[in-house]
């Protein structure tokens, strides 16, 4: 049985398509694997510079919760970089630090005007309740 006229001719057309295809997968991976390779003496692709945190956390003044909320931290290949991690870490340690100290002295200074104030209330409280010369309480 031999093929008629169409049938042919699309056959030959399909494999016009199919080398077609063929070259230009074959071409295209070429210019990729010299695009990346660079061609010889040059590096494959070059450095880049390391992303370094944008926006740190403030110096001249204390940490607000708004500077933590708003802090973003820089991606690296495999996670957060751990240099800025660290820092971040640091200085809010500092912070806290500083504040609880702050918070301690500020109780230690409450607690002893509390006891001043108590113990000028005892004391008055004792002269009010200690008897007179001529034996009777003062106050009454």
């Amino acid at each position: 049985m031999a093929r008629s006229g169409p049938d042919v001719f699309r056959s030959r057309e399909r494999r016009a398509v199919f080398w077609f295809l063929a070259v230009a997968m074959v071409v295209v991976v070429a210019a990729v694997t010299i695009a990346v390779i660079g061609g010889g003496e040059s590096e494959p692709l070059p450095e880049v510079a390391p992303e370094h945190l944008v926006d740190p956390l403030p110096v001249t003044r204390p940490v607000s919760r708004a500077d933590i909320e708003t802090l973003r931290l820089p991606v690296a290949a495999r996670g957060y970089r751990m240099t800025d991690v660290d820092d971040v870490l640091d200085r809010l340690a500092a912070e806290l630090a500083e504040r609880d100290a702050r918070i301690a002295e500020l109780e230690a200074a409450l607690a002893g005007a509390q006891a001043t104030a108590d113990g000028g209330g005892a004391a008055l409280f004792e002269k009010r309740a200690r008897p007179d010369d001529d034996g009777e309480r003062s106050g009454d």
